[in-house]
């Protein structure tokens, strides 16, 4: 295989580790192992609600009794630290500000509850979640206006409302959907971290 074999554990300590964390954490483990990688540990924990104070450290523990050993990670540091999600914010912050900037992504201004027909719009008419918000084409000037007055806002990406997306899947061959059935999904919630769907793309092409 060409290039360097880097592999990534990322459990979220959000419990005790039980048979799938290990499995998953033993399959990488085995892989870089056998191509001489590097096998890296990586704390998702952005969901602040969930955290389990001592998860992480079970984890840790449940790794090191099954002589499963990390090259990168808690503990052992690594050139593309820090490997804790939550000290990763700025990281975050810049791309998201970034995709804003070229117009893949925006602030949105709008209550965080969805209305109470959102699910059955969606699910009988495919309809985005995100399909009743402005904020996508908000002016400068309203969103000077609406930051000058502290309105709590997420970050969503901009996704295309036209066309298809075609992707050729390993297993269900080349799958295609519309691209207006789409939701405009949040990547940064309005406690300044990111959804998994920032994170784990950004960290994944970053380490």
């Amino acid at each position: 295989m060409p290039g360097e074999i880097r592999v990534r554990f990322a459990p979220s300590p959000t419990g005790l580790p039980h048979i799938g964390n290990i499995r998953t954490a033993l399959f990488n483990w085995l892989f870089a192992r056998h191509h001489g990688g590097k096998f890296i540990v990586r704390v998702e924990d952005t969901d602040q609600a969930r955290l389990v104070p001592g998860s992480i450290e079970a984890m840790l523990d449940g790794l090191r009794w099954l002589n499963i050993d990390w090259d990168e990670g808690p503990e052992v540091g690594g050139p593309f630290g820090p490997y804790f999600q939550s000290e990763r914010l700025n990281i975050y912050h810049d791309l998201a500000e970034r995709l804003v900037s070229q117009g893949n992504a925006y602030h949105c201004y709008c209550a965080q509850k969805p209305s109470s027909n959102d699910d059955e719009r969606q699910r009988d008419r495919r309809v985005s979640a995100s399909a009743d918000c402005n904020c996508r084409g908000l002016t400068p000037e309203e969103i000077v206006e609406l930051s000058r007055g502290q309105e709590s806002n997420v970050v969503r990406f901009a996704m295309p409302k036209e066309g298809v997306t075609r992707v050729n899947d390993l297993i269900r061959g080349e799958v295609e959907w519309r691209n207006e059935t789409q939701n405009d999904f949040i990547i940064m919630k309005s406690d300044g971290f990111p959804t998994y769907h920032l994170a784990v793309v950004a960290d994944d092409h970053l380490m």
